[in-house]
């Protein structure tokens, strides 16, 4: 098991940006894809973003694509999810999760049972 922890949430104005870190700790982070869903109140969990063991490979959910960047940084054991041009549905709570498989297979990665470990949620909230 990977034990995750975000930060990063927060409240911004429409338009603003904002950087969601997640640290991992436990084995060892960079056998594992990593992705970030999130769930709005009274909605679904919905997927975000993945990327692969290396950070070579991304894929991200249409409603996200051109605004959000995933990264990570497998020294520090941390993937990031920079978020700009905020608009008020991407309103959530958003966790990241580690992956049971190293690389991104669409049909799989962008489902969340195939994630193993989950962070607890750190939440964002953007006013228009």
């Amino acid at each position: 098991q990977v034990q995750l922890v975000e930060s990063g949430g927060g409240l911004v104005q429409a338009g603003g940006s904002l950087r969601l870190s997640c640290a991992a700790s436990g084995r060892i982070f960079s056998n594992y894809a990593m992705g970030w869903f999130r769930q709005a109140p009274g909605k679904e969990r919905e997927f975000v973003a993945a990327i692969n063991w290396s950070g070579g490979t991304t894929y991200y959910a249409d409603s996200v694509k051109g605004r959000f960047t995933i990264s990570r940084d497998n020294a520090k054991n941390t993937v990031y999810l920079q978020m700009n041009s905020l608009k008020p549905e991407d309103t959530a709570a958003y966790y990241c999760a580690a992956n049971r498989y190293p690389d991104i297979r669409v049909a799989v990665t962008t489902t969340s049972r195939s994630y193993t470990s989950w962070g607890q949620g750190t939440q964002v909230t953007v006013s228009s």
